[in-house]
């Protein structure tokens, strides 16, 4: 039996808790947000994969050993069904007050569990260049 306790709302509020858990360096928080299923698997930037509760709970503690992870995602672009929902972000990282001028683009992948919306994937990584603008076409065909 799980610890864990019930998530309630949407992928968007168990996307929210993961990067508030970032940010505070708080494992256990960060944690309780995966998958109970061992087959639940996380890709850090320019890392191998890793697989399980274990494996990621020691990558994000060796993170977390430097302090929180300052991390604010933008662009978000959703697909989702009743089961699962992948998120594709686009991750602005902070060190202090400066914006670093590398970002991060992230896929978060969310499963419906009894005990709600949790993470079975995160795989982010290093994007060439300057972060992208994307301009939304705000014209409608009537």
């Amino acid at each position: 039996m799980s610890s864990k306790k019930q998530l309630s709302g949407s992928p968007d509020d168990t996307e929210a808790a993961f990067y508030d858990a970032l940010g505070r360096a708080d494992l256990e928080a960060l944690m309780a947000l995966w998958a109970d299923d061992e087959e639940i698997t996380c890709i850090h930037p320019g890392a191998p994969r890793l697989i399980g509760h274990a494996a990621i709970r020691a990558s994000w503690q060796a993170v977390f050993a430097h302090g929180g992870v300052h991390i604010h995602p933008v662009q978000l672009h959703v697909m989702q069904n009743l089961m699962a929902a992948t998120h594709s972000v686009l991750e602005q990282m902070r060190s202090g007050d400066i914006t670093q001028e590398m970002h991060i683009l992230a896929t978060n992948v969310y499963i419906k569990t009894p005990m709600g919306w949790r993470i079975a994937v995160h795989h982010a990584s290093i994007a060439p260049g300057k972060a992208p603008v994307v301009v939304v076409d705000s014209t409608t065909l009537h």
